[in-house]
């Protein structure tokens, strides 16, 4: 039988542009997927920007405005990577035209949004998928068996910190990631986002909150972002940073587990520093995206004299996606947890069902955000609650 082909229409073309695209041009090439990704069509509001993209990375066609991707009748899915404050609109008008949906974390600028998109997708019936790309590294879904599996018994503790320092420079620019009516929220939706669905995903359902934030600089240079994290400065005028730099909150779940979570764009020479570790009755996992091809195990059950963390490379044929890629003990990067999305998203579409992390998840995640924002802001614990 013929494979469906799902032809893409992607919004936004410089990071996660860049992301995606590698993820739909290398997917045949590891798997042999469901249904087959096309890319039909890039769309950006620079010309010169998006036709260059669009012949470097592989599109076939490109459009200068993202509304003509939903009048296409040969786009059947709507990749959204824009600026935060753009899915809202997107994400609604594509669900309305029969478009399936990717788009970028964090879903909306706040609950109603997150909401009213969830809402969209579900009384369209189109596949619908948040791109919460850590779920898919092979060893976080190992840790999801092994918690599945009770090897860790009752889970007691999740503690996270996700660290960057790429603008501790106080002549970084104002770009839309630090400007809340582009992004809605900095450092807490950016980074705190990933940290709350891993929680989500490993440990169950967050109930109650207390949290804190802090903006450092408080005045930058005007500019934007120039491809990837970089930026350039486009006035000698100063604007004012609006969004949080820093973001720490604690966490009370319905299982009865706790957690502590830090979040900062200030921590001096951490790159893209997200760690983790879980604490349960029988055991302990650690990881940290610098090695995201192993994953720390402690088991109490070990012998004592020799009990301790273990390292495993989860580059085995028994992990989760690995026996796609290259022999045991050769690692694979960043890039391949896309790739892995990609896959999980085809499956979705060619049979009718939304893969997790999608809308809903995002809607919750949106929820435990809000909650954290509200709790800083009153200086009390505060219940996530619809």
């Amino acid at each position: 039988m013929l494979k469906p082909k799902v032809r893409i229409g992607m919004i936004g073309y410089k990071f996660m542009g860049k992301a995606h695209s590698h993820a739909y041009r290398d997917l045949p090439f590891y798997f042999d997927p469901e249904a087959e990704p096309v890319m039909q069509a890039i769309a950006g509001r620079d010309r010169e920007g998006v036709e260059t993209a669009a012949n470097k990375m592989g599109w076939a066609s490109f459009e200068t405005d993202w509304r003509k991707l939903l009048e296409r009748k040969d786009i059947d899915l709507i990749d959204i990577g824009a600026p935060n404050n753009m899915h809202v609109e997107i994400a609604i008008a594509a669900a309305e035209a029969g478009k399936h949906i990717l788009c970028e974390k964090p879903l909306a600028m706040n609950v109603e949004e997150a909401r009213r998109m969830r809402d969209a997708v579900k009384k369209a019936g189109v596949v619908h998928m948040i791109c919460h790309n850590y779920r898919f590294v092979p060893a976080i879904r190992y840790a999801k068996q092994l918690i599945d599996q009770g090897k860790l018994g009752q889970i007691y503790h999740i503690r996270t910190n996700y660290l960057q320092d790429w603008i501790m420079d106080p002549a970084f620019p104002l770009v839309w990631r630090l400007r809340k009516e582009a992004c809605g929220s900095g450092t807490h939706g950016d980074l705190m986002a990933h940290s709350i669905d891993l929680a989500r995903y490993l440990v169950g359902e967050i109930s109650e909150v207390s949290g804190m934030m802090e903006t450092f600089i408080k005045q930058r240079p005007l500019g934007e972002m120039s491809g990837g994290l970089h930026a350039k400065t486009e006035s000698d005028l100063m604007g004012t940073v609006d969004v949080d730099d820093a973001v720490a909150f604690m966490a009370k779940f319905e299982n009865g587990a706790v957690g502590v979570f830090e979040a900062t764009r200030f921590g001096k020479g951490n790159r893209n520093s997200n760690r983790f570790e879980i604490n349960g009755s029988k055991g302990s996992i650690r990881w940290d995206v610098q090695q995201m091809n192993e994953l720390e195990l402690y088991l109490e059950e070990d012998p004592q004299g020799i009990q301790g963390f273990r390292k495993i490379t989860c580059t085995e044929t028994v992990h989760p996606y690995s026996e796609a890629y290259w022999p045991a003990g050769h690692i694979i990067g960043y890039e391949h947890t896309f790739i892995n999305l990609a896959h999980e998203l085809m499956r979705g579409v060619a049979y009718g069902e939304s893969p997790s992390p999608n809308f809903e998840d995002g809607y919750r995640n949106q929820l435990v955000l809000q909650a954290v924002s509200d709790s800083a802001a009153l200086k009390k614990w505060v219940s996530i609650s619809e």
